[in-house]
């Protein structure tokens, strides 16, 4: 088991400081966004590209209206962790920098039933899920999927690598639940950035802005949105 990297000194001070500089004036008392990944032993060489990249989430939307975003995620034999409810991106990111990622199966399984009765406690406006693997029984995630949708919780599936099995497992989640697939490696780390500055914006409820996002981004934002409807 080893230490998760954290994010350099220099992106977090550049980004504490932005935050503290913006507004926090909304239109909403704050929609709410649930961030979860794997941190299983493979994904601990991305774990702190996942921190930059939610940062980028939080200062896309404060002019659009606020997001609550709760961290979600799961390693080791049978362990699995939600965090309070976060408007403030410095102590998201505290929690985040200190996760440890360990070796460990899958729990996609817990993650969706735990999104199940929190938005039965209070809507969830968008999951947001990164991960590459997919180990447990895909009839059963995928009902659970299936309730997301009823409950119109939408899930937002990010798959780092190409296993196929896990792509197949993945969209078939996505599609049940209304959300959206999209396949990512470290070289299209830019294009996930604008992707989840996206389900972002949408989890934010501000239409408009999301269809301006869209105009100004390339063609496959605009695909990726698409699945939407």
């Amino acid at each position: 088991m080893g230490l998760a990297p954290t994010s350099s000194a220099q992106e977090i001070d550049s980004f504490l400081h932005q935050a503290k500089s913006l507004s926090n004036t909304s239109h909403t008392k704050g929609a709410r966004l649930l961030f979860s990944l794997d941190a299983t032993a493979s994904r601990q060489s991305t774990w702190d590209h996942a921190c930059h990249l939610q940062s980028k989430m939080f200062l896309a939307t404060d002019t659009i209206g606020s997001l609550n975003i709760q961290l979600c995620y799961f390693n080791g034999y049978n362990f699995f962790y939600s965090s309070p409810w976060y408007s403030n991106t410095e102590q998201l990111l505290n929690k985040m920098n200190s996760v440890q990622c360990s070796a460990g199966h899958t729990q996609i399984g817990k993650l969706l039933n735990h999104a199940i009765t929190e938005t039965r406690k209070e809507p969830i406006k968008a999951i947001v899920y990164i991960g590459d693997s997919m180990e447990e029984d895909i009839n059963l995630l995928s009902s659970m999927a299936g309730t997301l949708g009823l409950l119109k919780t939408p899930i937002f599936i990010f798959q780092e690598g190409n296993d196929l099995i896990t792509k197949r497992a993945f969209k078939q989640f996505a599609q049940l639940s209304g959300g959206a697939y999209h396949a990512f490696n470290n070289a299209s780390s830019s294009l996930l950035a604008q992707l989840l500055i996206a389900v972002a914006i949408y989890a934010s409820g501000n239409k408009k802005a999301l269809q301006d996002y869209s105009a100004q981004q390339n063609q496959e934002i605009s695909v990726f949105l698409e699945q939407l409807k």
